[in-house]
């Protein structure tokens, strides 16, 4: 692929985003779940963690990864 075709494909992705915000939204949501997943939280937690736009993500990894169980994580965060 041409840098043009890339840019392209870039731009052309853009423009889908800003037809379609909530789209946006749902894909900075399913990454926020599995960044969350990979860190340790279950499906469930990840999800509503996701789904908390207040929820700093890195401070919720970091939690976890000093050894914070995850349903004190959950208190501390929600």
């Amino acid at each position: 692929m041409g840098a043009t075709e890339a840019l392209q494909e870039v731009t052309m992705s853009t423009a889908n985003l800003q037809i379609r915000p909530d789209l946006e939204l749902e894909l900075v949501e399913q990454w926020r779940v599995q960044s969350l997943e990979r860190a340790g939280y279950d499906a469930e937690a990840a999800a509503v963690l996701a789904a908390s736009h207040e929820v700093d993500l890195h401070h919720a990894v970091r939690l976890l990864e000093s050894g914070c169980p995850v349903d004190l994580a959950l208190q501390i965060l929600l």
